[in-house]
């Protein structure tokens, strides 16, 4: 047992474990970082399709006549929405926030 506790082959000084430590954090920051770019450019990407999606709609309107008389016997009217652009709508240089009212580009 004496031996085996005296033995020093294959020890790792802890500077060693430091550095290694240390290059993986740095490593892992890296990495994490990259992926919160990523994920914010496609949810980006997600907000400018849901901003591009066109809810504007028209309903034509239909009217019914009696046969015998030729009076109206139903009628429902039309009815149309159309969707206008917003202010921040598929613009990704146009800063939207209460600093910025103007919508100034950068």
């Amino acid at each position: 047992m004496k031996n085996l506790w005296k033995d020093e082959c294959g020890v790792i000084l802890s500077a060693e474990i430091v550095l290694i430590a240390t290059i993986l954090v740095i490593e892992m920051i890296v990495g994490l970082v990259e992926l919160q770019v990523g994920v914010v450019g496609e949810l980006s990407d997600l907000g400018d399709a849901i901003g591009n999606l066109d809810q504007g709609y028209v309903a034509s309107g239909l009217v019914s006549f009696k046969r015998s008389h030729h009076s109206i016997k139903g009628r429902t009217s039309g009815s149309r929405f159309y969707d206008h652009a917003d202010e921040c709508d598929c613009s990704p240089i146009v800063i939207c926030s209460s600093d910025n009212s103007r919508g100034e580009k950068w």
